[in-house]
């Protein structure tokens, strides 16, 4: 029998590798991957689903699940994590010290529904006490004005969110119009050394440290859509590419403990990686429900509070029914 001819466009991961150049490969699937930027993956997938298989905001993914958007299924494969705390940028001479501080302030964000921002808002909410009606939030582009929402947002009772398209973040921030800036990426002037601006949390591994320790929240950022069409003509594929996506990441855990001659340009990767599995369990970058159900359940209460999901949805609402359960890959 032929294989299902199949693209996949994600952007340039280790642990992605493997199948994206074709040491690994999911069986029965003939994959043709493609490499690109993720703004560009994810306007091309949501907007005209180019893709079969894409790389995809999980903030996003989640929205449209709990409108009943029928156009993607989804795997429980996140190429991307990352803790927020590190994402919430200031003025070095502001008032804005701790979150406490940034209740009554005027605060930016890209877009309401973008995940990073999911995951800061949560952090605050539930780590720190502060009531997201108490913030005058503004969004726009991080660096250029008038960037829109993606998704239909149902915002909580007394959130309202300014939207200038004029001005962006960045130009706000240095003039003092904002107070901070939550973003997944920084303004171009942290990334290009202003002192005027700096992150709220500057030694930000000790405190994510904390909060993962506190939590159990290791916040997924991406995740891996599929045309629900094709999932549903062909169910088998679901499990097929969660097993390469796990091989492909194996491989590459492999190389990042490779003590004799490291395979990536980091010193100690072997050193942080074994710490990572040290403080996360021997698989530190899980795939599957189980595995990730505190974070998804934290994330989509957090998304159902604010209004980025209409209604409550559950992990297993977002995966076909055949990787409900974990199995041996």
């Amino acid at each position: 029998m032929a294989k299902l001819k199949l693209t996949l466009a994600t952007a340039e991961y280790d642990h992605i590798a493997d199948l994206s150049h074709g040491i690994v490969q999911p069986e029965g699937i003939d994959l043709t991957c493609l490499r690109l930027q993720i703004e560009d993956i994810f306007f091309r997938f949501i907007n005209f689903r180019e893709f079969d298989i894409s790389e995809m905001s999980m903030g996003k993914y989640a929205a449209l699940t709990s409108q009943g958007d029928p156009r993607f299924s989804a795997i429980p494969v996140f190429p991307s994590r990352i803790f927020r705390h590190s994402s919430i940028y200031v003025r070095t001479d502001g008032k804005v010290n701790t979150p406490a501080d940034l209740a009554g302030k005027r605060v930016g964000l890209p877009e309401w529904a973008q995940t990073a921002a999911v995951y800061s808002r949560g952090a605050l909410v539930h780590q720190y006490g502060v009531d997201l009606a108490s913030i005058h939030w503004v969004q726009s582009g991080v660096n250029q004005p008038g960037r829109a929402e993606k998704v239909r947002l149902k915002l909580p009772n007394g959130v309202h969110v300014e939207r200038p398209t004029d001005r962006s973040l960045d130009e706000m921030l240095l003039a003092g119009d904002l107070d901070a800036i939550f973003s997944a990426h920084p303004p171009e002037s942290y990334e290009h050394g202003d002192p005027r601006v700096r992150r709220m949390f500057e030694d930000f591994v000790p405190v994510e440290t904390e909060y993962y320790k506190q939590t159990g929240i290791f916040p997924i950022m991406h995740v891996i859509a599929v045309k629900r069409e094709i999932m549903d003509e062909h169910p088998w594929i679901a499990v097929n590419l969660l097993r390469a996506f796990e091989q492909a990441k194996a491989n590459s855990v492999a190389r990042m403990l490779e003590i004799t001659a490291p395979r990536v340009p980091i010193p100690w990767c072997y050193e942080h990686t074994r710490q990572a599995q040290k403080m996360f369990g021997p698989d530190h970058w899980p795939y599957g429900i189980e595995p990730n159900r505190t974070t998804l359940d934290a994330f989509l209460q957090y998304a159902y509070e604010q209004g980025v999901c209409e209604r409550r949805i559950e992990p297993e609402d977002l995966f076909p029914k055949q990787l409900h359960k974990s199995f041996k890959v």
